[in-house]
This record gives C-alpha cells, sequence and structure tokens, in this order.
C-alpha cells in the first residue's frame, strides 16, 4: 500500500509542478494531494515537501489553518471566470455549459469561504 501512495504523491507532485506553468492546470490541489498521498507513504519526503521553500507555503497554510491565501484565491478566481468563455470556443451543449457553471460557482464558493493564512 505504501508504494500506491508513493506512486500516487509523486505523480500528483509532478502535476502540481507542471500546473505552476501551464495556465489551466491547477498547481495547489496537486500539492495537497501529494502531500497527502506522501504523508502516508514516506514521512521524510513528507517533510521535505512541506518544508520546501516554494511549494510548502501553500500545503502548509491548508494543513494547519485549512486556509487559502489571498493570492490563490484571486489566481483561483481568474482562473476559474477564464474557463467558460474559453468553453464556448469549442461550441459545447447547453447543459454542459450549465454544469460547468455549477460546479465552478460552487469551487468559488468553497475557495472564498476558507480562512487567510494567519
Amino acid at each position: 500500500m505504501r508504494l500506491f501512495w508513493l506512486i500516487s504523491g509523486t505523480l500528483s507532485l509532478a502535476l502540481g509542478i507542471v500546473g505552476a506553468f501551464l495556465p489551466l492546470l491547477p498547481t495547489t490541489p496537486f500539492l495537497l494531494l501529494a502531500a497527502f498521498c506522501l504523508s502516508r507513504s514516506s514521512p521524510a519526503f513528507h517533510q521535505w515537501l512541506v518544508n520546501h521553500r516554494a511549494l510548502g507555503p501553500p500545503i502548509r497554510d491548508w494543513e494547519e489553518n485549512r486556509a487559502i491565501s489571498r493570492k490563490g484565491k484571486i489566481a483561483a478566481t481568474i482562473a476559474i471566470g477564464l474557463t467558460p468563455p474559453l468553453t464556448l470556443l469549442f461550441g459545447p451543449p447547453w447543459w454542459a455549459l450549465f454544469a460547468q457553471f455549477a460546479i465552478l460557482a460552487g469551487v468559488l464558493v468553497f475557495i472564498w469561504t476558507r480562512n487567510d493564512p494567519r
């Protein structure tokens, strides 16, 4: 089972790092998933990730306070705001746009109701 968690954590970490450079791929959710998985497979790797200078702060904010930084909230809001117009370029059916809107609205409510880090 530890191997499963290690592979899952490593893949999530890789996706999180790639997401830092690709605008439509989120970074923080993958980093949080990586931290979760790695905490179950390798405490040393988990500590490395949590204490990493660039990757650690959003993970620590979440693990310690269930908080999302104001900068992260704004970045997520911008990315979510750009998603429906980009989707319209593909001409999806109305129900897909409605579903997308409902899900993204729920995500925004979740993000903006989280605390700011202390």
